[in-house]
This record gives C-alpha cells, structure tokens and sequence, in this order.
C-alpha cells in the first residue's frame, strides 16, 4: 500500500468511474485498476464493485475512502507548513459555515483573504451545525462557524456574536406588528429551519410555550421567497434577511419577552495545533463578524428593541431585570 495507489482510489471513488479518474489523472486505465487490485488484496476485502457504467463503493470501500481523504489531507497540511517554514501562511484550508452564515460572511471574508493572504487556498463546505461539528472531528473542515454548539473537550469553541431571533414578514404599508410576545408567538404559524425552532423552543420552554411551526423549511432561500411573497411569517436570525429588512422589503419583529436568540461561536479541533493558515483564516473569520456588527447586521432595527421593552408588563420587566 502506497500514496499513489490512495490518491488513485479516492479520486476514483469521488468521480465514480476508473475511466474517468484515468482521463483526470492522465494515467491508463489498467495502470489504475492494477493499483485498485493491489490495495483490495493488501486489506483482504473488495473496495468497489464494476457496474457496467462506473463503479460503486462497497461499505469497506466507504469506510476506507473516509481514512484516506484524512490521511490525504494531513499530507497536505504537513507539506504546505513545512514549505511554509512558518513565516507565512500559506496552503489548504476547510471552512464550514451554515446556510444562514455563508451568503453573509463569505464575500467579505474571501475579500479580506485576497488582500491579506493570498497564499492560502481556501475550500468552503455548507452544513447546518450538527453536520459541521461532525465534520471538525472527521477532518473534513479544519474551522466553522456553529450556532449553539453543545460543550465540548474535543472541539475548542470561541464566542462570536450573540444575535437575536425575530419574526419576519412582508413590510406593509402601514400599521405593522412591531413585536411578538412569547404567547403571541406561540399561537402564529411560522415557517423556519429545524435548527432555528430547536433553538427558540428551547429557550421558550421557561414561559411554557413552543413555536408553532407552519413548515420546516431547511433553505433559506426558499424561506426567503415565501415570506417575501407575504405567504409566511418566519421565524429567524435577524442577520438572514438584514438586507430585506434595510431596503423596506421585509420587517422583523423581535419578542418582547423573551431573550430568543442564538450565539455564532468559532469551532476548531481542541487537540490539534493549528497551522497558521487555519488561524489566519479563523481571526479573519472574527474580523468580518466584528465589521459586520459594527454595521448593525446582528441588531435590530432602530427602536425597535426599545419599543418592545416599552411595552413589556411590569412585572415581565422584573422578571427580565
């Protein structure tokens, strides 16, 4: 067993096909299925089976892809820093975000990586947080942004931000809803991702009520559209539809009594050193977040947090004191 025949097998494994893998890699054919032969025999179980279009992972096949893309990766990482030396950052680095946190941080992160550290190569992966808190332990994202994560002694963990959950909808011409109440909220049917209303659920659990969700919707774009059409209200980060909310096309509604809201923290592997590719790419990660606060992207509109508090009974005020 030798690289060449690893980097042979997951390339032949991520297209699917010895033919094409052969094209990609301009090596031949047999050459290929001679090298596929030979790691079948060293693990003494067959990795593919030969379809008559393609090829198929066996379930040893998955299981070994999965060990060699990471040892694949380390590879890499360790050559990128040696070459490095360590004076400059430089090499591969796995980032995962969210379908609520990619459109808004990305462009200018990836601005901000040009003028500051073009060296690095960056590869973006999109998961909800469960998926990307796997993916850190696999390997297979070296940093992500996650909402909420649970704790942890094998994941390392740096607050971000912490936001607030709000009602949207269609902007209307006039009179429109400036807060929800927990209890009012709890009785109109929203539309929201599954992350989003286990979060909310289960910080309105002390005022024993629960969202009631029209639909679960995990795309965000579509959420988007809906509540853009005046078909649903949703119930989301404020940061989603910020842009909406700036332009007049959508307003959002905070509850007035109840802190609902979810916190952005900045996940690596706890036992791994990480390379100084990872981190500069992490503080740019933290800088973007800070710029994008400071612009009021994770606020409320103007007033209206204090306009809800105004509204709030008194002894809900205490309560929140």
């Amino acid at each position: 067993m030798d690289l060449r025949g690893i980097r042979y097998f997951v390339q032949i494994a991520e297209l699917g096909s010895i033919t094409r893998a052969a094209q990609h890699l301009r090596v031949a054919q047999p050459a290929l299925s001679r090298h596929i032969h030979v790691l079948e025999q060293d693990l003494g179980v067959p990795l593919l089976v030969r379809l008559p279009r393609g090829v198929r992972l066996t379930t040893a096949g998955r299981q070994f892809l999965d060990h060699c893309q990471r040892i694949l990766r380390e590879l890499g990482r360790a050559q990128d820093e040696v070459r490095s030396g360590g004076a400059v950052a430089q090499g591969r680095v796995i980032l995962g975000v969210s379908p609520t946190t990619g459109a808004l941080l990305l462009p200018g992160v990836v601005e901000r990586m040009r003028r500051q550290c073009p060296q690095i190569r960056l590869k973006v992966v999109e998961g909800f947080s469960n998926q990307l808190y796997d993916w850190l332990l696999a390997g297979r994202a070296d940093v992500a942004v996650l909402t909420n994560p649970v704790n942890s002694r094998v994941i390392k963990v740096t607050p971000l931000i912490s936001e607030p959950i709000v009602v949207f909808a269609k902007a209307p011409q006039r009179n429109g809803r400036r807060f929800f109440t927990a209890a009012e909220l709890a009785r109109t049917p929203v539309i929201s991702t599954e992350a989003i209303r286990i979060i909310a659920d289960e910080q309105l659990q002390r005022h024993k009520a629960r969202v009631q969700v029209e639909a679960e919707i995990d795309a965000v774009e579509a959420i988007r559209r809906l509540v853009l059409r005046g078909i649903s209200l949703a119930l989301m980060p404020v940061s989603t539809f910020h842009e909406d909310v700036a332009t007049k096309r959508l307003t959002a509604s905070p509850i007035a009594d109840a802190n609902i809201h979810r916190i952005l923290t900045l996940a690596q592997q706890a036992e791994q050193r990480p390379s100084a590719a990872i981190d500069e790419v992490a503080q740019i990660m933290a800088a973007e977040v800070r710029s994008l606060a400071e612009h009021g992207v994770f606020s409320l509109p103007g007033g209206a947090t204090a306009a809800a508090r105004q509204k709030k009974p008194r002894n809900q005020e205490k309560d929140q004191a």
